[in-house]
């Protein structure tokens, strides 16, 4: 088995679901006592918020890249960043080590195109929806061209991540508001929805949408296994 890097914390909400989800995979594939070997370096979610809020990414990637550096010196032989909105940077971290810097945008595109969805509603924060790290990745990569809510569903999306998944409030409520996002993406042409922040998966699930949904944290996490045990 090869031992994976995760750079958790961002947030640890979602840190905990790859830890679990990755273990479960091994244990699954290999049977009788196995779990994954892993290393985590879960950075203080405070101090990247604040740069992503100041637009600050060179800091920022910095910072992930020395992380990475920190896992390939302990044993590392992949490097897992536990995060969407983090993969902005992921060329810095990439360039970092000398290991393969598993993206979290290949698992996805790989997903999609294996199902044949072509035109997804990507679901996020401001950051990832807005810029376009992800989408181009997904349209370079993976021929996927997706598409997000509008300024108000964009606002709704983020907010809901900000202020209450990465604290681990899960509500009904806010559940509703993202289905309304859903329905509006499915008018505009969507074909599919995609679970862009790792932490959408705790409001979101399958039994609750109509269009095929792809959870980004499953399917990375999935993606982590396959590399620790090819």
């Amino acid at each position: 088995m090869r031992t994976i890097g995760l750079i958790g914390g961002m947030s640890a909400e979602s840190t905990l679901i790859y830890y679990r989800l990755i273990n479960e995979g091994v244990r699954e594939r290999l049977r009788g006592h196995h779990s994954a070997e892993l290393v985590l370096w879960s950075v203080d979610f405070a101090a990247i918020e604040s740069l992503q809020r100041a637009g600050d990414w060179d800091k920022a990637g910095a910072e992930l890249a020395a992380a990475a550096r920190k896992l390939e010196t302990v044993g590392a032989k992949a490097i897992v960043l536990c995060t969407n909105t983090m993969h902005v940077v992921a060329p810095a971290i990439a360039a970092a080590v000398r290991i393969p810097f598993l993206h979290i945008a290949d698992a996805t595109g790989a997903a999609l195109k294996a199902a044949g969805c072509r035109r997804p509603l990507l679901l996020a924060t401001r950051y990832t929806m807005e810029q376009d790290f992800y989408k181009g990745h997904l349209s370079t990569h993976h021929g996927i061209e997706a598409i997000v809510p509008d300024a108000e569903g964009r606002t709704t999306v983020h907010d809901i991540i900000y202020n209450e998944l990465v604290h681990g409030v899960v509500s009904p409520a806010s559940r509703a508001r993202y289905l309304k996002v859903v329905e509006q993406g499915a008018k505009a042409g969507a074909d599919s929805v995609i679970f862009g922040c790792t932490e959408i998966g705790m409001l979101l699930s399958q039994s609750d949408v109509a269009l095929p949904c792809f959870d980004t944290t499953a399917l990375h996490a999935t993606a982590a296994v396959e590399f620790a045990l090819a």
